[in-house]
């Protein structure tokens, strides 16, 4: 007697759902922000232990970096050649460019305004002639290289590996808009090499999924090693400026930003919700750059067009700091008052501007706030450089939020500046930020098997084990 056939349903019975503190242990997020307490527990109480497992965050850092740089160029160059629109590419790049002015200009001026409303510094009475200016002479001297000129030649590269070797991402901008724009000529008779190398990206973000399960690791060594070497008693006697710079920072963010986003058509909370796992471990590594590739992956599956996201996420990081142009000018205004030293309007007036050039210098620049800030000094030759030594102690801790805010704001650019030139799929972005189910176009650790290419299936397969 033939036995009835069985139902789907019976092969594959429906899944219990886990108990939710399972759940949340699963989150990429829970995993960071558990790492990074554990960190800063272990470098407060054992901080000599606790500077050893600096290797692990610089380990996590360092993996990442390798793929930026190729996923940056790949997302440019596969995006512009499918494009073939040479008017619109501009169109994207002019729009970027001021939008990132703008939003720059913003976060110097209000960092300038509170800087003088709330006067951090007042009280210390430092003497600038008893500080030990050597401190910072690394700084001083790699800020010697900053000028407005320098940082134009540089964007050229002198061989076409170079920025790859570097990790420099604006000359890899150059590089792949150039590429990609000569592809746009030669039309269907590039498409397979198009389409090489659209998997040859498919495998790089299935790399990043890798590598992210590696993340907590990364935070927790970075966290104890930054609370083990610099220790609360400098953040506490510093408290003051720490505070500040986090306080604007927040506000920037919530207030200027969360507006853009508004007139754009989004929620400022769902998109900070969206991108929690890289805007903690951003804060966590101090390096915003490590993040780009993730950041890639999730503005595309909102519906951001490829060509958007690849020319407006990197030049963001070296046109769109906001970060670091709020920290810039908190600091100068807290040396300025914790040195007794009055600065006239004309005077922090000629600040602002140079820092409209020297906050752009600080891009791909390991403590490249810091020495912006170094460069920015001798330029008004109003304050002098061994101010800087008051601000050593505590600023690995203004990095993180330096970080988090550059990224974050680069996210929201690309938002943005997608709306505005008509790059947005905007029913399905709703949709994926409400957690919504949508088709996947990529995901978390790289493309869906739908999307991948079919000889590249393995390695999104293997992404996912």
């Amino acid at each position: 007697m033939l036995q009835p056939a069985m139902s789907d349903q019976s092969l594959n019975p429906p899944q219990r759902p886990l108990f939710w503190p399972i759940r949340l242990c699963k989150k990429l997020y829970f995993q960071v922000l558990v790492a990074v307490v554990i960190g800063a527990l272990l470098g407060y109480y054992e901080p000599m232990l606790a500077q050893q497992f600096k290797p692990l965050g610089d380990v996590f850092i360092r993996a990442i970096k390798v793929v930026v740089t190729p996923i940056i160029f790949l997302t440019i160059v596969v995006g512009i050649a499918t494009m073939g629109d040479m008017r619109r590419i501009a169109s994207v790049g002019v729009k970027a460019l001021i939008y990132f002015e703008i939003a720059s200009t913003l976060a110097l001026i209000i960092g300038m305004v509170v800087g003088n409303v709330w006067p951090v510094g007042h009280g210390i009475n430092a003497n600038p002639a008893t500080l030990d200016s050597s401190a910072v002479s690394g700084y001083v001297s790699s800020a010697k290289h900053m000028t407005l000129v320098d940082f134009l030649v540089n964007i050229i590269p002198t061989t076409f590996v170079e920025p790859f070797v570097k990790g420099e991402i604006l000359p890899v901008l150059f590089v792949a808009v150039l590429f990609g724009l000569a592809l746009c000529k030669f039309g269907d008779r590039v498409k397979p090499l198009v389409a090489l190398l659209e998997q040859a990206a498919a495998g790089l973000f299935g790399m990043v999924g890798i590598i992210m399960r590696f993340a907590p690791i990364g935070a927790f060594g970075a966290m104890a090693f930054t609370i083990g070497k610099f220790g609360i008693g400098t953040l506490i006697n510093l408290g003051e400026l720490v505070l500040a710079v986090y306080i604007v920072s927040i506000l920037f963010v919530v207030l200027v930003l969360g507006a853009a986003l508004r007139i754009a058509g989004f929620s400022l909370w769902k998109v900070l919700a969206h991108f929690k796992d890289e805007i903690l471990v951003v804060f966590a590594a101090t390096s915003a750059e490590t993040m780009i590739p993730r950041s890639v992956e999730k503005l595309e599956n909102i519906g951001v067009k490829k060509e958007v996201v690849g020319l407006v996420m990197p030049t963001g990081f070296s046109f769109n700091m906001d970060g670091t142009a709020i920290y810039m000018t908190m600091s100068v205004l807290f040396i300025a008052h914790a040195t007794n030293i009055e600065l006239s309007i004309t005077q922090q007036l000629t600040i602002l501007f140079v820092m409209l050039f020297t906050s752009k210098g600080a891009a791909g620049v390991t403590g490249g706030g810091f020495i912006a800030l170094a460069a920015t000094m001798p330029a008004i030759g109003v304050l002098p450089i061994a101010g800087l030594t008051l601000l050593i102690g505590v600023d690995r801790f203004m990095a993180e939020i330096r970080a988090a805010t550059n990224l974050t704001s680069n996210i929201i650019a690309t938002l943005v500046v997608g709306r505005w030139v008509g790059g947005v799929d905007y029913e399905r972005a709703l949709k994926v930020l409400d957690g919504k189910p949508v088709p996947d176009l990529v995901s978390e650790v790289g493309m869906t098997e739908a999307a991948v290419p079919p000889g590249l299936l393995p390695v999104a397969v293997a992404a996912r084990v």
